[in-house]
């Protein structure tokens, strides 16, 4: 009996066309008209030139570091291609110039042959933070289950921890010793945050209050701030950048009241109550323009103008169940304000306040325009993206995880987003557009946060399974696996300068990693 063979589809007749592996390019290739624009200006450099269609992106990294002038100390470049979607009404996406031209655009049919292209370049990181693979200690101290860390904005030396036994403690990361213990709570500590200078750090805690300390000597900044009727869920400073010369930061807090209070740290008083959310807001932070974002249980975000006296400018509905975390395009940035992966303080205020501003307009400054994006996790096992400033709808549903997202975070550059859920897995996803790019799979239970490297090469995550993993965000691929502690991992976070990871838990240990 013979068998008939259905006939080829487009596909399998276009496939058998193109050359069998991605890495050939046809000989026969013309050459293509390319122009290179900055991604923060959208600043044209060298005008129009003819280039072979198999160009590497090493090759236009060399030939955009002649025409810029810098051949003889190169900048490392990113490079991508906005192009239109397949159908009438897709969105424009977003490519990335990972091999070549041919294999990126050309192959694929983003582009012909005949087209200018417009190369949209960015400097890449020009450090390399190492993977982390050893826990350096395992410092005791804490008499309950760990909940939250943070290390300083300027250096990887200071790290401050949040706990159950009702203290915080500011470690002292190169001796491996608690330096300070924060006494103060009646319960739990269950959020930590540095102000962007260093000087301070806020705790909020299960017994309704919020309190500062100075970070040096770890004193008490006066008595608790009391207001909320609730535990304190989350808090954000204000960024350094919008400070009024000569005042100090102020400092918002989110509470399971529903409501979030905005605290003058100098007078340590509350100026404004932000109320409005029907259920408890998990997750608070500061906009680099001035705006608050808020993500509550009752399954919406809402955006708050302090310019215009905390006015409540957009309400953000598509949730279909609570919102647990929020994460913005430029939460690295304001994270480190007028520091850098060096550590090194500016000489006076004004300085410090053009280098938290420079800091800040390098990611959210895209052809000109100020684009502040923000992405959102729910317990309805999706996330959205959205640029809230522009736009009550979603630029994208982001769909994947198997049960809740419980976490979400911005790469330092703005380009990426990772997500951790329940359902075992991360998610990596662009951070422009939404789109999926890869699963991370090893963790064996539910993952609780994750962490960037400050070079956006590298992830770092935390698990119920009682592991650290560390992950390699070009290959996809588990970079590291860390097992030391004994019980589930509830916090974790990298230092700016890339030099150390600290974790903690439910083993009531905190453990500090590095290379």
């Amino acid at each position: 009996m013979s068998t008939q063979l259905p006939p080829a589809s487009k596909k399998q007749k276009r496939e058998a066309k193109a050359p069998r592996e991605v890495g050939i390019i046809p000989s026969d290739l013309p050459n293509v008209s390319i122009r290179f624009e900055a991604l923060d200006t959208g600043e044209n450099v060298g005008g129009s030139l003819r280039v072979p269609g198999g160009i590497t992106e090493k090759q236009l990294e060399e030939l955009l570091n002649q025409l810029s002038g810098t051949s003889a100390d190169p900048v490392p470049y990113t490079f991508s291609c906005s192009v239109p979607g397949k159908k009438k009404n897709d969105p424009i996406r977003t490519i990335d110039i990972a091999d070549n031209i041919y294999s990126s655009l050309l192959r694929p049919g983003y582009n012909t042959t005949e087209d200018q292209i417009t190369l949209i370049f960015s400097p890449k990181a020009v450090f390399k933070v190492k993977p982390i693979t050893r826990s350096s200690s395992a410092i005791a101290g804490h008499g309950s289950t760990i909940l939250c860390s943070a290390f300083a904005p300027n250096t990887s030396s200071r790290m401050v921890t949040g706990a159950g036994d009702n203290t915080a403690r500011i470690w002292d990361c190169d001796t491996q010793t608690p330096m300070i213990t924060l006494k103060g709570h009646a319960n739990w500590v269950l959020c930590v945050s540095w102000s962007p200078d260093g000087a301070l750090v806020a705790t909020g805690s299960m017994d309704n209050t919020v309190r500062l300390w100075d970070a040096v000597t770890g004193k008490p900044h006066g008595d608790a701030l009391r207001g909320h009727l609730k535990w304190i869920t989350s808090l954000t400073w204000e960024p350094f950048h919008i400070v009024k010369p000569g005042e100090s930061p102020k400092l918002a807090s989110a509470s399971k009241d529903g409501t979030v209070k905005i605290w003058d740290t100098t007078r340590r008083v509350c100026t404004h109550t932000l109320s409005g959310h029907t259920n408890s807001v998990s997750c608070v932070k500061w906009g680099g323009q001035g705006m608050l974002y808020t993500g509550s249980h009752d399954k919406t975000i809402r955006v708050w103008d302090m310019k215009a006296g905390a006015r409540c400018i957009n309400i953000l509905k598509s949730h279909a169940h609570w919102v647990n975390h929020l994460s913005l395009s430029t939460d690295y940035a304001l994270r480190v304000g007028p520091f850098d992966h060096t550590g090194k303080k500016p000489e006076s205020p004004e300085e410090a306040r053009n280098k938290a501003l420079e800091n800040y307009e390098k990611v959210v400054k895209k052809n000109g325009q100020v684009e502040e994006l923000m992405v959102t996790a729910s317990d309805d096992f999706t996330m959205f993206l959205w640029n809230p400033l522009k736009s009550s709808k979603p630029l994208a549903r982001m769909t994947g995880h198997q049960k809740l997202v419980n976490h979400v975070a911005f790469s330092p550059d703005g380009r990426s987003i990772v997500s951790a859920s329940f359902d075992n897995s991360i998610k990596l996803w662009d951070g422009r557009d939404g789109k999926f790019i890869a699963t991370f799979r090893g963790h064996v239970a539910s993952v609780y946060q994750v962490a960037w490297s400050s070079d956006c090469r590298l992830l770092v995550s935390c698990s119920k399974d009682t592991t650290l993993k560390v992950w390699d965000v070009r290959t996809k691929k588990l970079s590291v696996d860390l097992p030391g502690h004994q019980d589930e991992v509830f916090t974790v976070d990298w230092s700016v300068d890339g030099k150390r990871v600290c974790s903690g838990g439910k083993d009531k240990m905190v453990r500090l990693w590095t290379h």
